[in-house]
């Protein structure tokens, strides 16, 4: 199924049911990925110059999750419309060299004020 709407969201592959997952892009013509973990749908947005059809972890820049149990995860519009409705709400996430700089700040930091102390 592919289902476009003139905000220019789009799903590209949908299965619904109680493992429902499916992909597409966003009205700005990002790449996501949804899919049902236990009892939360979670969508992940995917940078947008990706060069790969298969997106890595490295490759999120946002992240949003939802119950799936208030949805009917059967019904296909509805799992379109929860996804549609997450977008918006997606928190942007750090790359995994963001993660690695504040860490090594982080030790820099305390190792100096260690030194400053001495």
């Amino acid at each position: 199924m592919k289902a476009d709407h003139p905000s220019g969201f789009a799903i590209d592959d949908i299965t619904v049911g109680p493992f429902a997952h499916g992909f597409g892009s966003t009205a700005d013509g990002r790449p996501y990925a949804f899919r049902t973990v236990r009892s939360m749908v979670v969508l992940e947005i995917y940078r947008a110059d990706l060069d790969s059809d298969v997106p890595g972890p490295e490759d999120v820049v946002a992240l949003a999750q939802a119950r799936a149990t208030d949805i009917d995860l059967h019904d296909e519009r509805s799992v379109v419309a929860l996804v549609r409705d997450m977008i918006p709400h997606a928190v942007p996430v750090e790359s995994a060299a963001e993660r690695d700089v504040t860490t090594v700040r982080a030790l820099l930091g305390r190792i100096s004020s260690v030194i400053d102390g001495m």
